[in-house]
């Protein structure tokens, strides 16, 4: 019974990189004999366990074998027979199939094992993967893409190339489940370099079942992918902004569709779409904003309860070379009115009318929207 750490944690240590996460790897043990050590099940397709001390997850070395479509169509067979290098064998690339012995004390020791050249294809900053079991699992494209956004001094080699391309021809990607295309999505997006997960998803074919249909298209012409690349580059860093800037010509109701279809967190969309709608309130009015469209934004983005995401997305605008600075200056004068005042402005028997109050409200921001894009 032997422990090991494998993985991601190998590859980012061996490139100098923090480790913050260990996968690791029980070789030549059975489910009995880790519950007899104190380890409690969690695994519901294949034996993992938590570390009694540690509550770490460790699985059992195992093969698989593919028996559907999808990244859940898999049998898997764990045995105190399977080695090591079998476990390895299913990885997705040389790279993350490494593995180094654990401790009892938790740390690792000896020799890096390596039986497919991951260190090879590390120094040589190279995407290649273990076997040709490979293309059965079409969740390892996704997570290409994304690893090609972390890693952007990285190639794919040819015959990677090719099974990426096959995963799509077999029309795998449409049985993965929303919540792990969004997951690698979003991975990726916050990553270096964003730009190389979309074009391994053009260069695979890919990008037309896992995109808005929009998106896809845009992305296919090198002018557009030059401009997002610099508005990428002026954005920050959260996902909200980078999702909104990669979203901003698309119509707020495709984005909503297509949020739908990935299961896209809710702030996330509303962030996107709101943001969409500024892009058309400037392309509608870029040098005189019209007082009843703008109030019709500020409503939109809800900046009198969230006044700072409304910051947030001007910000954003301004980042990238928007004209918003009026829209800045209207929302400054908008947010300031007195409510105090306009509620008693109200005659006293129309108080408890709803209406009547949101009626005094809109009309006062509308006056100060007015008198902030005229001054």
């Amino acid at each position: 019974m032997k422990f090991y750490a494998v993985g991601g944690a190998i590859r980012d240590a061996l490139m100098g990189l923090p480790v913050h996460d260990i996968d690791y790897v029980v070789v030549g043990s059975s489910v009995e004999e880790m519950l007899a050590k104190g380890f409690r099940p969690v695994g519901k397709d294949f034996p993992v366990f938590l570390h009694p001390d540690t509550q770490a997850e460790y699985a059992l070395a195992r093969t698989e074998r593919k028996t559907g479509k999808g990244y859940k169509g898999f049998h898997f067979y764990a045995d105190p027979s399977v080695t090591l290098e079998q476990d390895l064998l299913r990885r997705d690339l040389t790279i993350n199939a490494m593995a180094q012995e654990v401790g009892e004390d938790g740390s690792l020791h000896g020799p890096i094992l390596d039986p497919y050249n991951g260190q090879e294809d590390l120094a040589a900053k190279v995407f290649r993967h273990v076997s040709d079991a490979f293309a059965e699992d079409p969740l390892r494209l996704l997570r290409i893409a994304r690893f090609a956004a972390r890693f952007p001094e990285f190639s794919i080699a040819d015959e990677t190339m090719l099974a990426l391309k096959a995963i799509v021809r077999a029309d795998e990607l449409r049985v993965l489940s929303a919540e792990r295309i969004w997951q690698e999505l979003a991975r990726g997006l916050v990553a270096s370099k964003p730009m190389h997960m979309f074009q391994v998803l053009l260069d695979t074919g890919a990008a037309k079942t896992i995109l808005a249909p929009t998106l896809a298209s845009q992305l296919s012409q090198e002018e557009f992918r030059e401009a997002m690349l610099a508005h990428l580059g002026a954005a920050g860093n959260s996902l909200e902004e980078r999702c909104a800037v990669v979203l901003m010509n698309i119509s707020a109701a495709e984005i909503r569709s297509w949020a739908d279809c990935v299961r896209m967190p809710i702030e996330v969309r509303d962030f996107s779409e709101i943001f969409s709608d500024l892009l058309a309130l400037t392309n509608k009015s870029p040098l005189h904003f019209q007082p009843v469209d703008v109030l019709a934004w500020f409503n939109r983005a809800d900046i009198w309860r969230k006044p700072d995401r409304g910051q947030a997305l001007l910000n954003l605008a301004q980042n990238i070379g928007l004209g918003v600075a009026p829209l800045v200056k209207a929302m400054r004068n908008a947010q300031a009115i007195n409510t105090a005042e306009i509620i008693a402005g109200v005659a006293a028997e129309d108080r408890s009318n709803g209406e009547r109050i949101g009626s005094a409200f809109e009309a006062a921001r509308l006056a100060a929207i007015t008198t902030a894009l005229q001054g």
